[in-house]
């Protein structure tokens, strides 16, 4: 049982990198194509500072609490693999942590994380924000681990 919650990160790291090194390969900055009715954009976009930017002008400290961000994530992954019961906490960390190891190794390695994907929908300033698979998987990792934390 163990094994499937040490295997969806893995899956969400491998996943987005290679969707990651195909979009860097193949997409160029600044060029949209949209995907299914216009209701996603793909889009390549270097994200050089955290959520929505960010801390941009501070790539130093978003790379720094990126790991340690990460780090503990990790820990406190590892010590509920020990414990019985709450796999909504489980289910949640792993997600959150497949997600913070792909986004921190694209810090640590490309000095930015890849972002490439964004919703056609009519509010211009959600329209304007580009996010990837990992962003997803932290944002739904953070919501079941706190609603598994209460159990």
């Amino acid at each position: 049982m163990a094994w499937t919650y040490i295997g969806l990160p893995i899956l969400i790291f491998t996943g987005d990198l290679k969707i990651k090194e195909y979009v860097e390969e193949k997409g160029t900055e600044g060029q949209d194509s949209a995907r299914l009715g216009g209701r996603l954009i793909i889009r390549k976009y270097h994200n050089k500072g955290a959520m929505l930017n960010l801390g941009e002008k501070k790539p130093g400290v978003i790379v720094a609490l990126s790991v340690l961000f990460t780090l503990a994530v990790l820990a406190v992954f590892l010590v509920s693999l020990g414990t019985r019961g709450n796999r909504l906490l489980r289910t949640g960390l792993a997600l959150l942590l497949g997600g913070a190891f792909s986004n921190t190794y694209d810090r640590l390695k490309r000095g930015y994380v890849v972002d490439y994907v964004s919703f056609g929908v009519r509010w211009k300033r959600l329209r304007g924000i580009v996010f990837n698979i990992s962003d997803f998987c932290i944002m739904a990792g953070a919501m079941l681990a706190v609603a598994g934390t209460g159990r």
